[in-house]
């Protein structure tokens, strides 16, 4: 029995050939998995492929055999319309993911759905044909509006029949309801499956999985979905937790269950997680395979994966223990890249050397800048190499610390030096408690880390159990904590150079050479000493005293570099680092086409480069990488060829160095994002405006004078002098002020 021909709405023609330009090949697995069957866990493609596109449209159906493993199946939400039509709807309530309110707006109603009282728009009051004016909109209101009310509902018939799926999962989830209006879903499934092939049907009702257990092919798999623990299932007046305990009774009608997936690896209710159950091992003892549900890249998982949600897929699948049959997600990519190339590592000697994985600020994603317990992390995820943004305190000690003022990394604000506040404009525009403030000893024994929250207006917070975790380091501890561990080497970034020297009377060049010189650095190769700074005056000075590997950072967003500026840069720097918006473009979180190649014209000058900052949290990335951090990754390397990346996550840029699918045989899952492709498939109508052009690097933004002469006002070993007379400086407009005022009076 073959799959139908039916007709069905064509993508556009951008859509298209972005989906053949990504390809479809797969990465084959020859281990053995600890599923039921053997075989490797299944990827079912909720609604297609729904994280970008609405659920259960066209685009979102047709998209998933591109950035996907070419066995993933496609799930359907079976919705019957007045007529008896069939159509895929995530939602019974047809205004959560449709135009139908704008269409109807005289349609809403309250039904009773399973004995809750539910009001919306119905597919049950509409015949298909009223249908064919509604239009679908993503019912994730976080994911973008672009392709809201463009595309049109699709039938069960053409998801069964046109995108030639290698198999389709129905889900029926309120067959009752559907009684009460003459309606029989029964029927409607009986009669679909002699006409097309079914692999899967499932329902979170009993009585509907027996009723058709004998009218569907003998190898449809029916599948039995658990809800909510406390929720209570129909037919058998038990609540889902009790039918857990009793799968010997679920084997009897169903092949397999769905569950979500906090019922295999439960969460905290400050969300880490808990021991993982026995739920995996009872089904397939009792002969059961189990598929989890609930995956999706953007929506909040436990912070133990830190934002990693390839990290959350392997804990299901090759975690050693167990593994799910299958999977439910709205991001087919992930579980395809985790399945197909991610799987199975342990024991794998594969390491591509590309890309060179430099922390920034350790491992800042899980733990506070800059203390030891983030250069720990750092270090047992794998970094080639760690990074110390060198500051100083107010004796005059080189410390690492991400930035010159302490409210942006400690409690300062809070504690008894929060008075010493003070604005000082060559350093930023507010106000700050500066680490040359204090002493060593002040920050030391006073103040405790405070874990960065970049995304913290999304509500993304990194662990917030460790928020406060960590002990400050010197230079001097960072040095001799780096040596003997296994990396490549140690960054140190060296900023506000001549403000220091002008200001705080200290020679941070000099400390930096000197702290080197003491841990033995300037006598050994095993492991690089790398010097970062975005100044170029600082690497000048390093270069002449010193035959440190000197990177130079351009802090702006540039298009390209002019070869003036390249002839310049190579005087002093031996790498570049840039930001990834220089390297991949994008516009309103659309990757967007280059005519000019900044990566391209600083590796012809012979200068390797790195690309910062990279982060898992998916609101700093663009659609393109289907807030996959590993896609990410792969776009920066495979796409744009940088050398390195500077991550706040250096566990999953190491993993991606081991991953199996590296080459001209990659599967069409990992290959890179294409500038511009995904923004193609957007209406003309609803694309964003063009973006500005960014600025060419010139020879005179890179140029700068000479580090100036310590000051002599204060020794350079001790800037407090300086810094005293600096705040002194700060109130002199004010008291002139006073003065005045008491000269009127």
């Amino acid at each position: 029995m073959g799959r139908s021909s039916c007709t069905c709405s064509v993508l556009g023609s951008a859509l298209l050939l972005l989906l053949l330009s990504l390809g479809s090949a797969a990465a084959q697995k020859g281990s053995t998995w600890k599923t039921l069957s053997g075989k490797a866990p299944a990827i079912v493609a909720k609604g297609g492929f729904s994280g970008l596109f609405p659920d259960s449209s066209d685009s979102a159906y047709m998209f998933v055999a591109s950035v996907s493993s070419p066995d993933t199946a496609l799930w359907c939400d079976v919705r019957l319309t007045k007529d008896g039509a069939g159509i895929c709807l995530p939602s019974i309530s047809m205004d959560n993911c449709t135009t139908i309110a704008d269409v109807f707006p005289q349609g809403k109603k309250t039904y009773n759905v399973n004995g809750v009282s539910t009001t919306g728009w119905f597919s049950v009051d509409y015949k298909s044909t009223d249908l064919e004016k509604v239009f679908l909109k993503q019912s994730v209101l976080s994911r973008t509006p672009a392709y809201d009310g463009t595309l049109p509902l699709v039938p069960v018939e053409v998801v069964l029949g046109q995108y030639k799926a290698p198999s389709v999962w129905l889900n029926v989830q309120q067959d009752g309801f559907y009684n009460q209006f003459n309606l029989s879903m029964r029927s409607y499934i009986t009669s679909t499956s002699k006409q097309f092939i079914i692999d899967y049907i499932s329902s979170p009702e009993v009585k509907f999985l027996t009723s058709i257990s004998a009218r569907v092919a003998k190898n449809t798999k029916l599948v039995f979905r658990f809800l909510d623990e406390s929720s209570i299932e129909p037919s058998t007046n038990q609540t889902y937790g009790s039918m857990l305990k009793n799968l010997t009774f679920v084997k009897t009608f169903a092949s397999g269950i769905l569950v979500p997936k906090s019922y295999i690896w439960p969460v905290s209710s400050d969300n880490y997680l808990l021991p993982y159950t026995s739920v995996v091992d009872d089904a397939h003892k009792a002969g059961l395979e189990i598929y989890a549900s609930d995956f999706a890249n953007d929506f909040t998982i436990s912070y133990n994966y830190s934002y990693d949600p390839l990290a959350e897929y392997l804990s299901f699948v090759d975690n050693g223990a167990f593994s799910v049959d299958g999977v439910l997600t709205d991001f087919p990519i992930t579980p395809s890249e985790a399945i197909g190339c991610f799987s199975n590592l342990n024991n794998s000697k594969i390491d591509h050397a590309k890309p060179l994985v430099i922390s920034h600020n350790g491992a800042s994603g899980d733990y506070p800048d800059c203390t030891d317990q983030a250069y720990e992390k750092a270090v047992t995820d794998g970094a080639d190499v760690i990074d110390c943004p060198v500051q100083v305190t107010k004796d005059g000690v080189p410390i690492c610390m991400s930035s010159i003022d302490l409210m942006d990394v400690t409690n300062v604000a809070t504690s008894q030096f929060a008075s010493q506040a003070t604005t000082i404009s060559d350093l930023k525009a507010g106000a700050g408690v500066f680490t040359f403030n204090l002493t060593w000893d002040d920050i030391t024994k006073n103040l405790k880390s405070m874990i960065s929250n970049p995304m913290s207006t999304y509500r993304l917070l990194r662990n917030p159990r460790n928020k406060n975790a960590g002990s400050f380091m010197r230079l001097s501890d960072f040095l001799a904590f780096a040596k003997g561990k296994d990396l490549s080497g140690v960054m140190i970034s060296v900023e506000h150079a001549a403000f220091m020297a002008e200001k705080l009377g200290f020679g941070v060049v000099d400390a930096v050479i000197k702290a080197l010189d003491d841990s033995g650095y300037s006598k050994q190769t095993a492991q690089k000493v790398m010097i970062q700074s975005t100044n170029s005056s600082v690497l000048v000075k390093f270069k002449q005293e010193t035959k440190y590997n000197l990177v130079y950072m351009i802090e702006e967003d540039v298009r390209d570099a002019a070869p003036s500026s390249l002839a310049d840069i190579k005087k002093f720097a031996d790498a570049v680092s840039v930001t990834t918006t220089s390297v991949l473009p994008m516009s309103h979180h659309y990757l967007i086409n280059q005519t000019n190649n900044l990566v391209q014209s600083l590796k012809f000058a012979g200068l390797p480069v790195y690309v910062y900052v990279l982060m898992n949290e998916f609101v700093s990335q663009p659609n393109d990488f289907f807030a996959d951090a590993t896609s990410q990754i792969n776009a920066y390397v495979q796409g744009a060829k940088v050398d390195g990346v500077i991550t706040d996550f250096p566990g999953t840029a190491h993993r991606y160095k081991l991953n199996t699918c590296v080459g001209k045989n990659a599967p069409g899952f990992m290959l890179p994002a294409q500038p511009g492709g995904l923004l193609s498939t957007i209406a003309p109508a609803a694309q964003p405006p063009a973006a500005a052009p960014m600025p060419l690097l010139t020879e005179s933004d890179v140029a700068e004078p000479p580090l100036p002469p310590v000051s002599n006002t204060t020794t350079a070993s001790s800037p407090s002098h300086a810094a005293l007379r600096m705040k002194f400086d700060a109130s002199i407009p004010i008291t002139l002020l006073v003065l005045c005022a008491s000269l009127l009076i």
